[in-house]
């Protein structure tokens, strides 16, 4: 659990970053469904931490799974029409009407990730932008969508390797 108690705050806090850019419309039935897996590598000072993630995202629907390095599972994230819900690997669950009070509930800290599906697959017109003291920066785009992002924040460093998109 220890490790999922650091992790957790540097995902949300990773997903919050992403997630407050001006998206081009609110997630609703519109929005485009995809899948996508990855790895995140966070440092904080001399502490690092590699994860997998996993998410499938539906206009009406998301699952996110977060996996250490060896496949094991550390958390599932999901939200429907019945709210949010945090289920951590030693079967603790978090439950909110929403994203944001899911992240305010589990970390104290309420965090504007409701729009976090528009930015994830749209390209921004720079590669480097700012957002709320993130230094946000697209080093690679694969098939016109991100495939590498790095976050940078104070003495925290996120970088999000998108291995692979589905429809």
């Amino acid at each position: 659990m220890t490790v999922l108690r650091c992790l957790l705050p540097f995902c949300l806090g990773l997903l919050s970053a992403c997630a407050s850019l001006p998206p081009p419309a609110p997630v609703s039935a519109s929005a485009e469904s995809f899948a996508l897996s990855g790895r995140l590598s966070l440092r904080q000072g001399e502490m690092r931490h590699h994860v997998g993630i996993s998410w499938r995202h539906e206009p009406a629907r998301d699952e996110i799974f977060v996996s250490g390095p060896l496949g094991q599972g550390l958390a599932e994230l999901t939200r429907d029409a019945t709210g949010a819900r945090l289920l951590t690997a030693d079967r603790k669950v978090v439950t909110a009407p929403d994203w944001e009070s899911l992240a305010e509930r589990a970390l104290g800290a309420r965090l504007p990730l409701s729009n976090l599906p528009h930015w994830v697959v749209a390209v921004p017109p720079a590669p480097t932008f700012d957002v709320d003291g993130w230094r946000i920066e697209v080093r690679e785009v694969a098939d016109g969508r991100p495939a590498l992002i790095e976050l940078r924040r104070d003495d925290i460093e996120a970088v999000l390797r998108i291995d692979s998109w589905a429809p």
